[in-house]
């Protein structure tokens, strides 16, 4: 008797459930991007939203909702009901925000759904041409025997720029010192210039300069070499494990029916293959990736462990 109580309670939900998967989407769907009009986040939204229009003949709007380093935008679909039609384009910048409190106000597995991974950024170190050094390997050796010698630059305390390399002097054992500016595009201008040391960025912001020789590359921070810039290695060739990359994905509220998890990740996979897609990633210097809800959130997990190490050896602390 029990067994069939348990068959009954069990069948009305699982036929639910694929009834739901098959009527959805019914509505319009919102996908929220934590960013400016124009961001990198907001580029990937609308490709994904017009994609999905196509497909399913239900209109999926854009909603910037910037501000916070991204919270706003975060906690608005964290308290969504999990129902597929509030979504979230996330970013790395909303696995950093948590790790600076004792109570984050959410966090991107716990509090979320993960969909899909839809793209990686790697981002390049540089240095200033003056900088007597032509590798990651040398730059090493020459920080280890210069300690509080070298100074970079990044878009600012807490930004991506900053966590990775403060991840690089945890993991390389060197002390290079921390110039905080308003933005990235600033703290290029500064190495440029020479007034900073070093700098990590966005591939396509630096790699134009370092080809007129403003600045000099000396390694990706991808695990791999990068199709954007095949000929830099990858820092983690000298310091083994390294690696922090800019990514974005697709995640909805937590408790979002797996059967609708499952029709979103198929859709944007199939958003990915277009002509379109591939064009808009490449300018943005974004690789595709593509995964499964499980890969994508071991993925963050991973990277936020990462991130928390590096946080916790360096003693940062938000004001």
């Amino acid at each position: 008797m029990k067994s069939l109580l348990v068959a009954i309670i069990i069948f009305p939900t699982c036929a639910g459930a694929a009834a739901l998967a098959d009527q959805y989407p019914a509505r319009p769907i919102r996908i929220v991007a934590p960013a400016a009009p124009g961001s990198g986040a907001d580029i990937i939204s609308r490709i994904v939203g017009s994609r999905m229009f196509e497909s399913w003949g239900q209109q999926v709007v854009t909603d910037n909702r910037s501000g916070a380093a991204g919270n706003i935008g975060t906690e608005l679909v964290a308290r969504a009901l999990p129902d597929g039609y509030t979504l979230l384009l996330a970013s790395s910048q909303q696995l950093i925000a948590p790790l600076f409190f004792d109570k984050p106000p959410f966090h991107l597995v716990r509090d979320f759904s993960p969909v899909v991974l839809i793209a990686t950024t790697p981002n390049v170190m540089c240095s200033h041409p003056a900088v007597p050094v032509t590798s990651v390997k040398e730059l090493v050796v020459l920080a280890k025997t210069k300690p509080g010698m070298l100074y970079y630059g990044s878009s600012g305390t807490g930004g991506t720029q900053h966590l990775a390399m403060e991840m690089f002097k945890t993991m390389a054992g060197v002390d290079v010192v921390h110039v905080p500016y308003k933005s990235t595009v600033y703290a290029v201008l500064d190495v440029m210039a020479g007034q900073v040391q070093l700098v990590i960025s966005a591939l396509p912001v630096s790699m134009p300069l370092v080809r007129q020789g403003k600045l000099k590359a000396l390694g990706v921070t991808s695990l791999k070499r990068t199709l954007f810039a095949p000929e830099l290695e990858p820092i983690a060739d000298t310091v083994a494990g390294y690696e922090t990359v800019s990514w974005y994905g697709v995640v909805a509220p937590a408790k979002t029916p797996l059967s609708i998890i499952r029709k979103l990740n198929a859709e944007v996979i199939r958003a990915m293959r277009s002509p379109e897609f591939q064009e808009r990633l490449n300018v943005l210097g974004a690789e595709p990736r593509g995964s499964t809800p499980i890969e994508f959130s071991e993925f963050m997990l991973a990277h936020s462990e990462k991130l928390r190490v590096s946080v916790a050896a360096s003693g940062i602390r938000l004001q």
